[in-house]
């Protein structure tokens, strides 16, 4: 089980679109609307944990045509959010915003997220925890994913808050930007990698 737990808190500390998305609406409108995005994007995680572990996933993926067709969009939507991010100038930025993003908008980036796929596939289909029973071990690797989940999507929106309200140089606010525009970069080429 400890293997699991530090498992899945590497795969999920990591800098994704969900992560990088909750701080830019927390950087932009505060925990409000914070913490709506991110009820939205704890449903659309479990959404998609439940499309893998319940195989509509799989048969999603089987055809040719709709994988390349949603890896398609998703890496596009993820190298504009990383094109965004890296040259957005001076001011430390993880996403403009032009609508105050909520339920429905967290649950889609996440469906479109090709990083809650892998992360999803990962976890259910390794790491046995319980024998002879795979409801159970479902619902204990549901449990102990969320219990991780949701603390680093708070900390992720606290950080976004927290990031507007201190005054950095600008040499240190475009080495952000960078940085967390090549993260980005990082996750769409796992993503090719583990869907191809």
């Amino acid at each position: 089980m400890l293997t699991f737990i530090f498992a899945f808190f590497l795969l999920i500390i990591t800098p994704g679109p969900g992560v990088l998305s909750i701080a830019g609406v927390g950087s932009a409108f505060g925990f409000k609307y914070g913490i709506r995005y991110l009820i939205g994007l704890f449903l659309g995680t479990n959404l998609v944990a439940l499309a893998v572990v319940s195989g509509v996933a799989a048969l999603f993926f089987t055809s040719p045509f709709l994988r390349v067709t949603l890896l398609t969009i998703s890496c596009s939507y993820l190298l504009y959010l990383a094109w965004n991010i890296a040259f957005s100038g001076s001011e430390v930025s993880f996403k403009k915003y032009s609508h105050k993003p909520g339920i429905l908008s967290g649950i889609f980036l996440q469906i479109v997220n090709p990083k809650a796929y892998v992360v999803s596939a990962t976890l259910f289909s390794g790491f046995p925890l319980v024998q002879n029973s795979y409801s159970l071990e479902i619902f204990l690797k549901l449990l102990i994913t969320n219990l991780i989940w949701i603390p680093v999507h708070f900390l992720w929106l606290y950080i976004g808050v927290a990031m507007k309200r201190l005054n950095l140089s600008v040499k240190t606010q475009r080495g952000i930007n960078y940085a967390m525009g090549l993260a980005m970069v990082g996750v769409v080429l796992l993503s090719v990698f583990a869907f191809l």
